[in-house]
């Protein structure tokens, strides 16, 4: 293994923007942002907007999209499309 190519793993704290959890892990994610985690020592922080605490698949709660709305729009934007000669 080659030396000095590979990055610094350092303490990390994830925000899981979704559900307002955070995590303290090692990683080599690089942050402008700190926080002060309850050990009392102050580590990066990395906003994430979804992670296993929040996704549906590890929760196996599912999130209603407004999905009728959508396909709404979709038809108002393109039914003139079929009109055209």
């Amino acid at each position: 293994m080659q030396k000095d190519i590979h990055p610094e793993y350092q303490a990390v704290v994830f925000n899981d923007l979704a559900s307002g959890k955070k995590l303290l892990t090692r990683s080599t994610v690089k942050s402008d942002k700190t926080i002060e985690w309850e050990d009392g020592n102050t580590y990066p922080l990395v906003d994430v907007e979804i992670s296993s605490e929040s996704h549906p698949f590890y929760t196996g709660k599912q999130r209603i999209l407004d999905s009728a709305g959508r396909v709404e729009k979709f038809k108002d934007r393109y039914k003139s499309f079929g009109k055209r000669k």
